[in-house]
C-alpha cells in the first residue's frame, strides 16, 4: 500500500456530496459516511513514539492513531520504558536527542527487554554520528531516519513490515 492510498484514512467518512445530474465543484459539500471498509483490514500495530519535544510527541501520536495504529507518546526514556512495560508495542520511533537517556540507550534497552520491537531513530541534529557509533560498538545497529519526517513517509515505513 503506497503513502498516498493511506491518506483516506485520516478522512474516514468524509465524502464528497454531488447529485448525479450536476457537474463536480470546488465547493461540493462534504457529508459525513460510516464508511470505515478503508481501516479495518490495517492490524492495529502498536506504536511507542518518544520525543523529549512534547508538540512533536502528541502530534505523530495523533497522526498514527487517526491512520490506524495503537499509537502512545513518550517524552523521555525512562517514561518510555515505563510505558513500553504495560504497552508492548510492536514499533517504536525515537528522537535520538533526549535528556537523561538518548534515544541510542533507550533503543539498546528496549532491544534487551522487547526484543520483538522493531526500532527507528530519528533526529535532525548532524552531530549524533557518535551516539550511533556508541550502539554500533556494542553490537546494535538501527534504522536513522531524518526529521522532520513527513507522517505520511513514516506511516508508509510502518507498514512495510
Amino acid at each position: 500500500m503506497s503513502a498516498s492510498e493511506s491518506v483516506p484514512s485520516l478522512f474516514v467518512g468524509f465524502s464528497r456530496f454531488v447529485a448525479a445530474d450536476e457537474p463536480a465543484r470546488a465547493s461540493s459539500e462534504l457529508v459525513w459516511s460510516d464508511d470505515r471498509s478503508q481501516t479495518e483490514d490495517v492490524t492495529r500495530s502498536k506504536v511507542l513514539i518518544v520525543d523529549d519535544q512534547r508538540l512533536i510527541a502528541d502530534t505523530l501520536a495523533e497522526i498514527l492513531g487517526n491512520s490506524g495504529f495503537d499509537a502512545v507518546a513518550a517524552y523521555d526514556g525512562f517514561d518510555a520504558l515505563e510505558k513500553a512495560s504495560r504497552f508492548q508495542p510492536h514499533w517504536v520511533v525515537t528522537d535520538v536527542l533526549m535528556p537523561r537517556m538518548n534515544g541510542v540507550e533507550l533503543a539498546i534497552a528496549m532491544r534487551k527487554n522487547f526484543p520483538n520491537s522493531a526500532i527507528l531513530l530519528f533526529s535532525g541534529q548532524a552531530g549524533i554520528s557518535e551516539i550511533l557509533q556508541d550502539g554500533h560498538r556494542q553490537g546494535y545497529q538501527f534504522e536513522l531516519l531524518a526529521k522532520p519526517i513527513h507522517p505520511l513517509k513514516l506511516i508508509e515505513r510502518l507498514r512495510e513490515n
